[in-house]
């Protein structure tokens, strides 16, 4: 389950970052912030994830765009979407939770109380194969169910919002409700209103983002623009970050695993194998990586490594490679 807000503890206090090399996200020119870029789109119902993402790259201009977490065509909602260079650490994002409205329809009377009593069955981990129609071999698989709830039951139709681990069916889950029952079940309509810290209330359509092309293309304003694309480090908000000394940036550019020495503060809690997001000191993200210790273990640590480094975004070269001078030192007097 993602956590959207942790606390910071602060290994280095009086590191600082040099304002010779990179800069803060807010200061990108338009057309970097384009290419580093994350939209949270609300997919409409109708298009498939991929002639959603498709048309958004058209009216973006640009070659490359990807999703985290297909919708079927019928279904509608929150559908991130990193842009060109931001593609790169799409993988923050898959394995986020996420948060559905479904309307089912029950075939058969369902009193309330023994409907809420089965949604509470279905409450923790649960087993689930994929159905039929799906993109995955259908083997049983556990899935967790953090919250199900009833927010109005009319009839046979129920109203139900679920907050699921990634991977979990809703279609099939709606069914296997209805199995229990008695009654048999099948999902009407559904709708995704939240992907790990995203929510729908921040989601833009297609038609947003091609207002504010529009207007920057026609009129040089970029504001609207930029707030229709987040920076590409929003992609990072339900993990836990790392940042940096400027030293380290560079070593982790060429794919370096994280060490100790080279971080100055970080987010709290975190356990080892989860994946971590590195920072630079001005908000950069450098790259997303999976976490060797326990952020109980990193805060004792004075050497030894933290992370293994698994996508890069920032390209080499942005801050300077004081890696390799101290890689010629150590093989000088060694």
């Amino acid at each position: 389950m993602s956590l959207c807000s942790r606390d910071i503890y602060i290994k280095a206090p009086n590191e600082q970052t040099d304002p010779r090399w990179g800069k803060s996200p807010g200061d990108r020119p338009v057309e970097e912030h384009i290419r580093y870029s994350l939209v949270i789109l609300d997919k409409p119902r109708g298009p498939s994830s991929h002639e959603a993402v498709a048309w958004l790259k058209k009216i973006l201009g640009v070659d490359v765009a990807g999703h985290s977490g297909t919708l079927d065509p019928n279904v509608s909602g929150v559908l991130p979407v990193a842009v060109a260079e931001g593609t790169k650490v799409l993988m923050a994002l898959s394995r986020a939770d996420k948060v559905y409205v479904a309307v089912a329809k029950f075939h058969g009377d369902v009193d309330e109380e023994r409907l809420k009593s089965v949604l509470a069955r279905f409450t923790g981990e649960i087993y689930q194969r994929p159905p039929l129609r799906s993109a995955v071999k259908r083997q049983l698989r556990t899935r967790r169910v953090y919250s199900l709830e009833l927010l109005e039951l009319d009839g046979r139709y129920a109203v139900l919002r679920m907050h699921v681990e990634a991977g979990t069916y809703a279609r099939k889950l709606i069914h296997d409700i209805g199995e229990v029952l008695g009654v048999s079940a099948n999902m009407r309509e559904l709708r995704r209103v939240a992907v790990a810290c995203f929510d729908e209330r921040e989601a833009v359509t297609l038609q947003d983002v091609a207002d504010a092309v529009y207007v920057w293309r026609n009129y040089g304003d970029d504001t609207a623009l930029r707030q229709v694309l987040k920076p590409i480090e929003e992609i990072a908000r339900g993990l836990a970050k790392i940042w940096i000394k400027d030293g380290a940036v560079d070593a982790i550019c060429h794919g370096a695993p994280l060490a100790a020495p080279g971080v100055v503060k970080f987010e709290t809690p975190f356990n080892k194998g989860d994946l971590v997001a590195y920072f630079t000191l001005k908000g950069e993200l450098v790259g997303v990586g999976r976490a060797l210790v326990s952020s109980d273990d990193l805060k004792n640590m004075e050497r030894g490594l933290v992370a293994r480094t698994d996508r890069v975004l920032m390209k080499p070269g942005t801050y300077p490679a004081t890696w390799r001078e101290k890689k010629r030192l150590n093989e000088k007097t060694g």
